[in-house]
């Protein structure tokens, strides 16, 4: 594909672009995972040096994809710079891992989360007693934790299905709708911070450093919980996957990665804190729905409702954003291999329908059949490893490439990818070590698309020699 062709209509800007990476990382995460962390960590200044870590990992991440992103501007993220810097079979590979679970597995998460906060917020409606008479006691224990269970998870289908729809209708469209969506959500996040600060009844907890946080800050409990901190994170590369649809991508791409990340790094050491300075650490150990728990002690029962609403409306901006963006590279599959041909159609209005609907099928099989913990640390390790080895490639790349044009080099180099490749490798061998079946399932899942590859592979040598 030549760079006329690449360029052919972008049509987002800057703004959007900065729009697309804060609403891809604020979602899911940082609303949700504190409860997890807690279990193991109980310093205040440990659990934000976990957000800290995790967001210098994030900035370092943006800067090498920056660079990137800059030389090598076509939609298609991890897929495109693999194939360019290793080998097709790699880059497919990344790809496969986007097109199955990347983005849908977040999405399921973000969805599960959306419906586990409206129906906290708002409960199914008890039921008559008379009606209750009719139910056999031991159905009827169970029976209201049935029917918010069914309520949430029809929430979340309702939401991913009408997101989809609205960005397989127009391009257009699309941003629009992501742009009003991610600001309100910074405005909600803004509110709830200032709100915390002004409005809490502070906890006994310290956010300065005490005996024997250095060796917890080495712990295996704060790599495995940094896996949680790096999936709040994840979403700071969003803008790759749409490269070719962006304007002066050269320029624009390692602006949008780096004030996106920096943007959402504030935003979560300040959430986390209002988290903890507000809600004593026994009310949130173990919850998925901590934001709505914060605000419950913030403002109330009533207005903890109405930010649990909120809360779950700005969930649809990240919903919106892996929308958006994780058919894009499904449709560059396509675009390269004739196996997944049909994922690179395009309908009328030029939006990789096709691609949007089957990412919607995978989303709504994860939904049903899979837990939100067992999806964040599979989809933790998965994610991470496919980082790692195109950070990696940053170096392959100057030497494989040295004459080539970088309109953007990686600012801090060596230093920024090797911060990041250190990292990953620490929690890389943590999880495998402490979580080895999540693990090997996502180590599964790439080596799973190796027979697609060579299959796709072989029908075109085959068409090539009847031709």
């Amino acid at each position: 594909m030549n760079s006329k062709q690449i360029q052919k209509t972008p049509a987002i800007g800057l703004f959007t672009s900065i729009c697309l990476v804060v609403a891809s990382m604020v979602g899911t995460g940082v609303f949700t995972s504190l409860g997890f962390q807690v279990l193991d960590i109980k310093s205040g200044f440990a659990l934000l040096s976990l957000w800290m870590v995790g967001g210098v990992f994030a900035l370092c991440g943006a800067l090498c994809y920056g660079e990137l992103g800059a030389a090598m501007p076509r939609s298609g993220g991890e897929y495109h710079y693999l194939s360019q810097i290793y080998h097709p079979a790699i880059g497919f590979l990344s790809g496969w891992v986007s097109v199955t679970v990347g983005f849908a597995a977040p999405i399921a998460a973000a969805a599960m989360a959306l419906g586990k906060y409206l129906s906290s917020a708002f409960p199914f409606p008890a039921l008559p007693l008379e009606l209750l008479a009719y139910i056999p006691d031991n159905l009827a224990r169970n029976l209201p934790e049935k029917l918010a269970s069914i309520q949430s998870m029809a929430i979340a289908t309702f939401v991913v299905i009408a997101v989809s729809l609205i960005h397989s209708h127009n391009l257009k469209l699309g941003s629009r709708f992501q742009k009003i969506s991610t600001l309100l959500k910074i405005l909600l996040i803004v509110g709830l911070i200032g709100c915390g600060i002004s409005l809490a009844t502070p906890q006994d907890i310290s956010f300065l450093p005490g005996q024997g946080d250095l060796n917890l800050i080495f712990s295996s409990p704060f790599a495995v919980s940094l896996v949680y901190v790096t999936y709040s994170y994840s979403g700071w590369n969003a803008a790759v996957y749409l490269a070719s649809e962006v304007k002066q991508p050269e320029k624009n791409l390692p602006k949008a990665l780096f004030w996106g990340t920096a943007v959402v790094m504030i935003l979560y050491l300040l959430l986390n804190f209002i988290f903890l300075y507000s809600t004593p650490i026994e009310e949130l150990a173990g919850q998925l729905e901590v934001g709505y728990i914060a605000a419950d002690r913030i403002f109330g029962a009533s207005g903890g409702k109405i930010m649990g609403l909120l809360i779950a409306f700005g969930l649809i901006s990240s919903i919106s954003s892996m929308v958006w963006a994780g058919p894009r590279v499904a449709q560059t599959i396509g675009e390269d291999i004739a196996l997944f041909r049909p994922l690179a159609r395009k309908n009328v209005r030029g939006i990789p329908s096709y691609a949007i609907f089957f990412q919607l099928a995978i989303v709504l099989v994860l939904l049903i059949t899979a837990s939100f913990e067992s999806v964040i640390t599979y989809l933790g390790f998965t994610l991470t490893f496919s980082s790692f080895i195109t950070v990696l490639g940053l170096f392959v790349h100057r030497w494989k490439y040295p004459q080539l044009d970088r309109p953007y080099k990686t600012w801090g180099y060596p230093i920024t990818p090797l911060i990041f490749l250190t990292i990953s490798l620490w929690m890389l061998v943590f999880i495998l070590m402490k979580q080895p079946t999540e693990s090997l399932a996502g180590l599964g899942t790439i080596a799973f698309g190796l027979p697609f590859y060579f299959f796709g592979k072989a029908k075109v040598k085959v068409a090539r020699s009847k031709s």
